[in-house]
Protein backbone atom coordinates (compact mmCIF):
# COMPACT_ATOMS: atom_id res chain seq x y z
CA UNK A 1 0.00 0.00 0.00
CA UNK A 2 1.34 3.63 -1.31
CA UNK A 3 1.96 6.20 1.85
CA UNK A 4 0.14 9.36 0.95
CA UNK A 5 1.52 12.34 2.11
CA UNK A 6 -0.20 14.66 4.60
CA UNK A 7 0.13 18.52 4.76
CA UNK A 8 -1.12 20.45 8.31
CA UNK A 9 -0.91 23.92 8.68
CA UNK A 10 -1.64 25.47 11.77
CA UNK A 11 -2.52 29.37 12.25
CA UNK A 12 -2.49 31.37 15.09
CA UNK A 13 -4.83 34.45 14.92
CA UNK A 14 -5.10 37.59 16.81
CA UNK A 15 -8.76 39.67 16.22
CA UNK A 16 -7.73 42.80 18.26
CA UNK A 17 -11.54 43.91 17.59
CA UNK A 18 -13.44 41.37 19.21
CA UNK A 19 -15.32 42.31 22.17
CA UNK A 20 -17.17 39.22 22.33
CA UNK A 21 -17.28 35.28 21.44
CA UNK A 22 -19.88 36.78 18.75
CA UNK A 23 -17.10 38.93 16.86
CA UNK A 24 -14.64 35.92 17.21
CA UNK A 25 -16.91 33.19 15.86
CA UNK A 26 -17.83 35.50 12.74
CA UNK A 27 -14.21 35.92 11.72
CA UNK A 28 -12.79 32.34 12.28
CA UNK A 29 -16.13 31.44 10.45
CA UNK A 30 -15.32 33.70 7.66
CA UNK A 31 -12.02 32.42 7.41
CA UNK A 32 -12.61 28.76 7.74
CA UNK A 33 -15.68 28.81 5.09
CA UNK A 34 -13.55 30.71 2.59
CA UNK A 35 -10.98 28.58 2.64
CA UNK A 36 -12.93 25.30 2.58
CA UNK A 37 -14.56 27.40 -0.77
CA UNK A 38 -10.75 27.43 -2.42
CA UNK A 39 -9.07 24.85 -1.40
CA UNK A 40 -9.76 20.92 -0.88
CA UNK A 41 -8.73 21.08 2.69
CA UNK A 42 -10.04 20.58 6.42
CA UNK A 43 -9.98 23.16 9.09
CA UNK A 44 -10.97 23.47 11.84
CA UNK A 45 -10.95 25.39 15.73
CA UNK A 46 -7.68 23.83 17.80
CA UNK A 47 -8.27 25.87 21.07
CA UNK A 48 -11.26 25.82 23.19
CA UNK A 49 -12.78 29.47 22.20
CA UNK A 50 -12.34 31.19 25.88
CA UNK A 51 -10.09 33.91 24.95
CA UNK A 52 -12.30 36.57 22.67
CA UNK A 53 -9.36 37.89 20.41
CA UNK A 54 -7.27 34.96 20.22
CA UNK A 55 -7.76 31.80 17.80
CA UNK A 56 -5.72 28.93 16.64
CA UNK A 57 -6.93 26.86 13.56
CA UNK A 58 -5.70 23.42 12.02
CA UNK A 59 -5.50 22.69 8.76
CA UNK A 60 -5.08 19.57 6.72
CA UNK A 61 -4.73 18.31 3.40
CA UNK A 62 -3.56 15.16 1.19
CA UNK A 63 -2.19 14.00 -2.11
CA UNK A 64 -0.30 11.54 -3.50
CA UNK A 65 2.34 14.73 -4.35
CA UNK A 66 4.48 16.15 -1.30
CA UNK A 67 5.67 18.96 -3.77
CA UNK A 68 2.06 19.62 -4.78
CA UNK A 69 1.16 19.90 -0.65
CA UNK A 70 3.98 22.18 -0.46
CA UNK A 71 3.10 24.60 -2.54
CA UNK A 72 -0.78 24.51 -1.26
CA UNK A 73 0.25 25.11 1.75
CA UNK A 74 2.06 27.95 0.17
CA UNK A 75 -1.11 29.38 -1.69
CA UNK A 76 -3.60 28.34 1.38
CA UNK A 77 -1.30 30.45 3.95
CA UNK A 78 -0.91 33.45 1.92
CA UNK A 79 -4.58 32.98 1.41
CA UNK A 80 -5.53 33.34 5.03
CA UNK A 81 -3.29 35.97 5.60
CA UNK A 82 -5.66 38.18 3.10
CA UNK A 83 -9.02 37.29 4.72
CA UNK A 84 -7.79 37.85 8.30
CA UNK A 85 -6.63 41.42 7.05
CA UNK A 86 -9.98 41.79 5.07
CA UNK A 87 -11.61 40.86 8.36
CA UNK A 88 -9.32 43.24 10.92
CA UNK A 89 -7.48 40.24 11.93
CA UNK A 90 -3.83 39.27 11.41
CA UNK A 91 -2.06 36.02 11.71
CA UNK A 92 0.50 36.23 14.55
CA UNK A 93 1.95 32.63 13.50
CA UNK A 94 1.57 29.78 11.14
CA UNK A 95 3.69 26.86 10.48
CA UNK A 96 3.71 23.98 8.12
CA UNK A 97 4.65 20.50 7.88
CA UNK A 98 4.26 17.32 4.79
CA UNK A 99 4.63 14.07 6.32
CA UNK A 100 6.05 11.88 5.75
CA UNK A 101 8.41 13.66 3.44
Amino acid sequence: MAVMPLARLTLEIEIPHAQSLKDRRQVVRSIKDKLRNSFNLAIAELDEGTVWNRATLGVAAISSSSSYLTGQLQQIDQAAHRIAHAHGAEILDSWAEVLPE
